[in-house]
């Protein structure tokens, strides 16, 4: 099969269990939740993404023919912005990576000696393989994945308080504040997560630092 994504580009990972780490981040095209047209919002499933996954214009963007095309962009990428050094570490995100993502490309990027991670909605099977699993559960969807690394709940979402998840077994379980253009509106949801937290202490604060920081 062929790939389409929207932007392969080196950044640093802005948010959850691995913050911090530098990664090559693979965004693919499409989203089940979400047609990413801004019309369709209001009647979509998940109606608060932050993310352009339409298309394949954006920056390392394209169709690739073949596992082994995209697996050798995602290793070129890594190689040419951090150098040998590190480990090569990729995060298969979109939209909605799972769409697309499949046990071919896992093994391709294996082949190349990188960690393959996901950012999902958890409304799709995992292929085997991927080595971390990062869960944003959506309230009005169906989550099919109960047994991740990580799960991520923006918060605060109607209908979707984080104990709702409290089945999912994870080694971390974050609560994230949604991101709001309002600046008022965005520092009511940063307060929500953090009483959530003093709360409910099995569950830790996950911050888009890449946003404050200006990061990619």
């Amino acid at each position: 099969m062929s790939y389409r994504v929207k932007e392969l580009f080196p950044t640093l990972q802005g948010e959850g269990a691995h913050a911090g780490r530098p990664a090559v981040f693979c965004r693919f095209t499409g989203c089940n939740l979400w047609s990413g047209r801004e019309e369709h919002r209001a009647s979509a499933v998940c109606r608060f993404c932050d993310t352009d996954f339409v298309g394949t214009d954006g920056p390392g963007g394209g169709v690739f023919a073949t596992a082994e095309d995209l697996a050798g962009a995602v290793t070129a990428c890594w190689t040419e912005h951090f150098g040998p050094g590190g480990e090569p570490y990729v995060v298969c995100t979109g939209g909605e990576p799972l769409l697309q993502l499949d046990a071919e490309l896992v093994d391709a990027l294996h082949a190349r000696a990188m960690t393959v991670a996901i950012e999902t909605n958890g409304t799709l099977p995992v292929p085997a393989g991927v080595d971390w699993v990062c869960v944003s559960p959506k309230a009005d969807a169906d989550l099919v994945l109960t047994e991740v690394d990580e799960v991520k709940v923006v918060v605060p979402q109607s209908g979707g308080d984080p104990d709702r998840w409290d089945h999912v077994q994870a080694a971390h379980h974050f609560v994230q504040p949604m991101d709001d253009p309002d600046p008022e509106r965005a520092r009511a949801n940063a307060a929500w997560a953090v009483a959530y937290c003093h709360a409910h202490p099995r569950w830790r604060l996950s911050v888009q630092t890449h946003k404050y920081l200006d990061i990619p």
